[in-house]
Parts: structure tokens; C-alpha cells; sequence
């Protein structure tokens, strides 16, 4: 159900707008203040565009543009005058947010970092982007896994970015932890367009989770992102789909967590977040409880390596302009020059 784009809202709702923020071009701290005071506006016209609205989401690189520059000037802080700026803006029209910031690092590259902070301003969860979009973004891999929190009438929720999402491994990681509602920010151009659809339901579906995904909008010049709004209920089913490419259109739906929940105990047949761990329970008491994957053993003991890894060609950034790492992952970059 929409609840119409949530203008009918139930009891159990929880109604997300989801904004297809026009893409910025940021060259200057100056571009960052300005564009910090036009998130903010939109944080109100979420509010006045709705009542309803429990969680408004910006995109990915809303803040920064998709310039990939990362010069100290125009990075931020969590503690900085930007996330306070977005601190205010929810307190003050008494809505949930969730917004991006390229955070600075001083051991390393910058984080891409994601912050929902609640409608009293409080910041109750940070996400570094565990997977950057390789070979074309520089941001120092995350380091604080996928933080799960109660989120609007206590629904569970997480939050990944972007490229993320094309790892079935991150919408089953949010769903193991517990998320009812997974947000998906992006900035991506057109060329991902259909990945990105199919890929926001799979999650979804794969998971009995709920996904609300959004993009960045028009274009700067040298980038045309796409807008995308996509609100998928747990099915897989799209409750709502901007699909004009408007710029600053905010995609909304009411979503229901106690729905989620619902199929993730009664479900048989498709239950598949519960399956995984318990494989051919028709045949077997409690079904078997092994890791038959090999991949996945691979990983924890640290010797992940595909059968053509020697074959890859693109293993570092340098045909985007960056110079080869010299460090290894968890060196700063002092430890990296001794």
C-alpha cells in the first residue's frame, strides 16, 4: 500500500520521502555552506510537502557534488557546522533525516559517510561506506560495519550507499541484523539505471525487507545523475517510482514495518532470510546449519580469491587518475611512509 504517496496515513505507517536532489557542482568551502542551506530548505519543504513524512532522505553526495575531489577544504566533520546545520533542520520541523557528507580522514582518504539523525536532532546512526564504487571513487573502505537502529515508530532501520547495493551480501547483512526498512542512497548516472531497478526490488524480495532508494537528479554540467525515487515493499513489489527525472521531486510512500515482520515470522514458501541458515528443514530437523559456501569460508579466513583474480585488469584506480595505494588496508598513512 501507498496511503496515495502517504497523504492517508495508518496507524502502523511509517510514510518516506525519498528526494531527487538537483546535483550540485562544488568547488569551494563557500559551495558547501551554500548548498548545506539548500538541503536544509528542502529538509522544510519535505515537511510542508507532507505532514505525514516520518523519514526525509537526501542522497548520496547531496552535499559535495560528484567532482570526487577530496582536498581538506571542502571535507567535513561529523561535529561540523554542516551535520549541525542538519541537526537543526530536523529538530526544528520535527522530522527524521538521512544525509551524506564526504567525511575527513587525516590517516587516510575520506570516508563517504551517511548520518540519519532523529526529529529531536540527534544523530543515531553514522555509516561508512563499506564499498566504494572502485575504480572511480578514492574513499577509504568503512570501518563501522552496518549499524542497525530503531528508527521512526520504532522500525528498524539501516542504511547503505550507492554501489552497496550491488552486493546481495549488504541487504542480507542489514536483514541478519534485524532491519525492517533498508535506505539506499546514491548518485549514480543513467548507464546503472536498469541495475539499480532491479537490484533495489532483489533486495527487497531476497531479504522480506522493505527498501527506500533515491539518487541524485539532474546534471552539473559534466554528470547527469538520475533521480530514481524507489520505494519497494518487501515483496518486491515497487509501492512508488520517480520515473520522470524531475529534479527536487520528493518520491513518497507509507511503508509498514509490522507488515515486515508479519511475513518474516508466517511466511513459508520464499521466507529466505530464515532458509539460508536452515537448509531443507522438510527433510531434516531444523534444517542444516552449515556453510556449504565457499566463498564465504574464503572470507573469514582472509584467502578470498577467484579462479581468474591473476586475469583482472582493473585493480587499482590509476586509469581514473589516482596514483596506486601504497598502504595496506588499516595503515594510516604515517605508518604507510616510514
Amino acid at each position: 500500500m501507498t496511503g496515495l504517496g502517504g497523504l492517508n496515513k495508518s496507524e502502523n505507517g511509517v510514510v518516506i520521502g525519498c528526494v531527487q536532489l538537483q546535483l550540485p557542482r562544488i568547488e569551494t568551502r563557500a559551495d558547501i555552506a551554500a548548498q548545506t542551506q539548500r538541503i536544509v530548505a528542502m529538509v522544510g519543504k519535505a515537511r510542508r510537502n507532507l505532514s505525514t513524512m516520518d523519514l526525509v532522505v537526501f542522497p548520496e553526495y547531496s552535499l559535495h557534488g560528484l567532482s570526487m575531489d577530496i582536498r581538506p577544504e571542502i571535507l567535513c566533520r561529523i561535529d561540523g557546522p554542516e551535520v549541525v546545520a542538519f541537526q537543526t533542520a530536523c529538530r526544528d520541523n520535527r522530522i527524521w533525516g538521512c544525509f551524506s557528507i564526504m567525511e575527513l580522514h587525516p590517516g587516510g582518504m575520506p570516508y563517504n559517510t551517511g548520518l540519519v539523525i532523529d526529529d529531536a536532532g540527534t544523530i543515531v546512526l553514522t555509516y561508512r561506506k563499506l564499498h566504494p564504487w572502485v575504480p572511480v571513487e578514492p574513499w577509504e573502505p568503512g570501518d563501522l560495519g552496518i549499524p542497525v537502529v530503531d528508527g521512526p515508530k520504532g522500525a528498524k532501520l539501516a542504511l547503505i550507499i550507492c554501489h552497496d547495493g550491488m552486493f546481495p551480501e549488504m541487504a542480507r547483512e542489514c536483514a541478519y541484523k534485524g532491519a525492517e526498512i533498508m535506505l539506499r542512497t546514491a548518485g549514480y548516472t543513467a548507464p546503472i539505471r536498469q541495475s539499480w531497478r532491479f537490484t533495489n526490488q532483489a533486495n527487497a524480495f531476497q531479504n522480506l525487507m522493505i527498501t527506500a532508494n533515491v539518487c541524485l537528479c539532474g546534471s552539473d554540467g559534466s554528470f547527469d545523475s538520475m533521480g530514481e525515487g524507489m520505494i519497494v515493499n518487501f515483496d518486491g513489489t515497487v509501492i512508488a517510482h520517480g520515473t520522470t527525472g524531475r529534479a527536487d521531486e520528493i518520491i513518497t510512500a507509507e511503508v509498514r514495518p509490522d507488515l515486515v515482520r508479519e511475513a518474516r515470522r508466517g511466511w513459508g514458501v520464499e521466507n529466505n532470510i530464515y532458509q539460508l541458515g536452515h537448509r531443507g528443514y522438510v527433510a531434516v530437523k531444523g534444517g542444516a546449519r552449515d556453510c556449504p559456501y565457499t566463498f564465504m569460508q574464503d572470507l573469514v579466513a582472509g584467502t578470498y580469491r577467484l579462479p581468474w583474480e591473476d586475469e583482472v585488469a582493473v585493480v587499482d584506480g590509476t586509469s581514473c587518475g589516482f596514483p596506486a595505494p601504497t598502504r595496506d588496508y588499516g595503515d594510516t598513512l604515517s605508518e604507510a611512509a616510514e
